[in-house]
């Protein structure tokens, strides 16, 4: 059973925004940023509260911005999918969790060594450039599940 609902043009999000996001991490980084996206998803917890799709996952503005960099700068993000980061989102979609990212609703690249905290959520552990953080215990039970 999936892990969300979701549709064939899901896949088509999650893949752009993964590599738009990760290419440079290779597969497992790219599968990383999907579980944030899929966890956001599930979570319904603090700033990711009502979010019902994957498409509101993506665009999802917070303090004026999206959530993802990659939809405003219009890097990668707006060109076409291809089949690896399609069957990638595809895992994501239906079953892959892994540390760090297992239980994360937040990356970022700090371009330093990662802070131990971000915005008061502890840091769950780092991938190449991408550090990971999951939500502080008993704030967002959701993205246990």
């Amino acid at each position: 059973m999936a892990r969300v609902k979701y549709r064939d043009a899901d896949i088509d999000l999650i893949a752009r925004m993964m590599r738009a996001e990760a290419e440079g991490e290779g597969n497992q980084g790219m599968l990383y940023v999907g579980n944030v996206i899929v966890n956001r998803l599930v979570s319904n917890c603090l700033d990711f509260r009502d979010l019902r799709s994957i498409e509101d996952v993506i665009y999802h503005v917070q303090g004026g911005n999206y959530s993802f960099e990659a939809v405003q700068k219009g890097n990668l993000f707006y060109n076409p999918a291809r089949a690896n980061e399609q069957r990638l989102a595809k895992q994501v979609l239906d079953y892959w969790r892994e540390h760090p990212g297992k239980y994360a609703l937040w990356y970022f690249n700090p371009y330093a060594p990662c802070p131990p905290t971000w915005y008061d959520q502890p840091f769950a552990g780092q991938f190449k450039n991408h550090c990971y953080y999951e939500p502080a215990a008993g704030t967002c039970e959701g993205v246990y599940i």
